[in-house]
């Protein structure tokens, strides 16, 4: 949904190639679309958001009309649609995704995109490597080696 001058609007392609992609939505999600149909059922050509009169939403009338307003109301500092992106990035990388699926949901062009604009968040970590190696090279009742006995036999 794009705006036009005047106020208008118009249905108009996604601006890249990456932009037209499938985010699969979680439960929470799923629910709350559920609850938000039961009170504003709409037709098969009806848009699933709609403005006070009935038509699209874009974001700038969004925000103007209705995010600024219920973030004020409900106490929250200042955040923005863009922040709220960066948030969506940030809670998938610390649930463990690849750089590779966070660049597809976010509609990067490539992961280095993502990498370069998130790098600092994915996680590196010395004892996760341990484990990796540990996993594979031992027994099952053989713990990991602790590395002050490991050095005293040595």
């Amino acid at each position: 949904m794009q705006q036009t001058k005047g106020g208008g609007t118009r249905v108009c392609p996604p601006k890249t190639k990456e932009s037209e992609r499938v985010i699969p939505l979680p439960d929470v999600v799923l629910h709350a679309l559920v609850a938000h149909l039961k009170v504003f059922p709409g037709g098969p050509d009806d848009f699933l958001f709609r403005d006070p009169k009935g038509g699209p939403v874009v974001a700038t009338r969004l925000m103007d009309s209705a995010w600024r307003p219920a973030r004020n109301t409900a106490g929250l500092p200042e955040v923005t649609m863009h922040q709220l992106r960066h948030t969506y990035a940030s809670l998938l990388i610390a649930a463990g995704e690849s750089v590779k699926v966070v660049s597809e949901r976010l509609g990067h062009t490539n992961a280095a995109m993502t990498l370069n604009v998130y790098s600092h968040l994915f996680p590196d970590s010395e004892d996760r490597t341990r484990r990796a190696i540990d996993g594979a090279f031992s027994s099952p009742d053989q713990g990991a080696a602790d590395s002050g006995r490991t050095d005293d036999a040595l």
